[in-house]
């Protein structure tokens, strides 16, 4: 399904009864509520994808080795800022897949275990990974042409799912609109609900946004690692984001945007490691505490 009739599924609540407060006390954990069994979770997702295969596309082919990580993870914390000015520059393929796998790559296999799926590098509600991540990139990746590509975890690699340069388009979606020229890749993180909320319900729809939350922040922690900027952005037009990725908005729609790009502003960047010398001694004083 990739067009809606919106007023047919928008539900009009009043002010004195927002819809977040509604749906905040609707999605609580009841103590005596249905539970599926772990059988009847795997036979379903037997029909479901681990991710969407576009199998009709030709596969592009990812390094399996990853760039080194220059900062180590309490720097990668401390220097993680949002700067103030970005510019393309250039990313390799090993940068790229770097940045993916980090984000929602594979870590290690399901064998022996009573969960569904390969384990990837972030947490999961009951191991279901309704994620998907989607990029798009003008020239700035090595070896890639200006598109958007879609990034299957399980096999580490890419699909060229639309070609063309839809930086207008993107702009056009964005409440900040530079953003779209301003950056070498733009993520988009989407979620297919049902993954999740078969089986967990509205509690499930919670546990989407947890999830895409761990994604952005390995991203974050990796792209600083490798000193680049991210901008993570909620201010975007999502049925227009929707329609350039043809989702259908509803069962599948996108719930956030990352940038990734070279950091203007280097005052920034001097005052953040300032900072670093004063988390180390933080640090250090913590360790000393507990002796």
């Amino acid at each position: 399904m990739t067009n809606l009739d919106w007023d047919r599924v928008s539900l009009g609540i009043g002010e004195e009864e927002p819809l977040w407060e509604t749906f905040h006390e609707n999605s609580k954990t009841e103590k005596f509520g249905g539970y599926l069994s772990n059988e009847v979770v795997f036979r379903y997702m037997q029909n479901l994808h681990d991710a969407l295969p576009y199998d009709s596309l030709p596969s592009i082919a990812l390094p399996t080795s990853l760039s080194p990580l220059t900062r180590s993870l309490s720097e990668a914390i401390v220097m993680r800022t949002t700067p103030a000015k970005m510019e393309p520059c250039p990313i390799s393929r090993e940068q790229l897949a770097t940045l993916l796998f980090y984000a929602y790559g594979v870590t290690r296999d399901n064998q022996n275990t009573p969960f569904p799926r390969p384990f990837r590098t972030i947490p999961s509600g009951g191991g279901l990974f309704p994620l998907e991540i989607y990029f798009f990139t003008r020239g700035a990746v090595e070896g890639l042409e200006t598109g958007i590509y879609h990034y299957h975890p399980v096999r580490h690699n890419l699909r060229f799912v639309k070609p063309g340069d839809w930086c207008l388009d993107i702009a056009k979606a964005l409440v900040q609109p530079n953003i779209a020229e301003d950056c070498s890749i733009l993520f988009f993180i989407t979620a297919i609900f049902n993954r999740s909320t078969f089986k967990y319900k509205e509690r499930g729809y919670r546990f989407v946004f947890l999830e895409a939350g761990h994604l952005a922040q390995n991203l974050n922690l990796v792209a600083t690692a490798m000193d680049l900027g991210v901008w993570n952005v909620g201010g975007y037009f999502d049925r227009d984001i929707d329609r350039l990725l043809e989702v259908d908005g509803l069962n599948h729609s996108t719930i956030y945007l990352n940038a990734i790009g070279k950091k203007l502003d280097v005052r920034q960047s001097v005052e953040t490691l300032r900072s670093i010398g004063k988390a180390v001694k933080i640090e250090n004083n913590l360790g000393n505490n507990r002796q």
